[in-house]
């Protein structure tokens, strides 16, 4: 078997256009397969190396910039955010270091760092004062208990 097949030269099953034997000429068909597309040969199609006509004016160019791409989140800002509920200390450190370098740096984070910062504090606050109430009970407890006689 040869391929293509003897009775249609083009494997996509397109025919070559042939001369009309009765000498009229031949009217350019459209392509099925693009129902957007002109006939080959009329005014609306495009020659070989010409452009194709605009449907409609093309828009002017907008000088308009593109918005700048937001700023990196600094990596200390978010650590003093996290360590406010992990280890409240830490989280003072990393807020105060988050700042200082926002300064510097002008990233972007500043809202975080100062959220690790008051959370830090209060948690910080909270934690000591806790430990104090620990303290005064234990003290007491002890008193209590060499106190009493039997």
């Amino acid at each position: 078997m040869t391929y293509p097949p003897a009775g249609n030269p083009d494997p996509y099953g397109q025919q070559p256009q042939q001369p009309d034997p009765y000498g009229q000429p031949q009217q350019p068909q459209p392509d099925p397969y693009n129902p957007y597309a002109a006939a080959p040969g009329s005014p609306a199609a495009p020659q070989y190396g010409q452009q194709p006509q605009q449907p409609y004016a093309a828009q002017p160019y907008s000088a308009q910039p593109y918005a700048a791409p937001p700023a990196a989140t600094n990596t200390m800002a978010i650590l003093s955010l996290v360590f406010a509920f992990v280890f409240a200390p830490l989280a003072i450190v990393f807020g105060h270091m988050a700042k200082k370098q926002i300064k510097q740096s002008g990233e972007g984070g500043d809202g975080l760092a100062t959220a690790g910062l008051v959370m830090g504090y209060i948690f910080t606050g909270l934690g000591v004062l806790l430990c104090c109430i620990y303290g005064i009970i234990f003290v007491v407890a002890i008193n209590e208990a060499g106190s009493s006689t039997y």
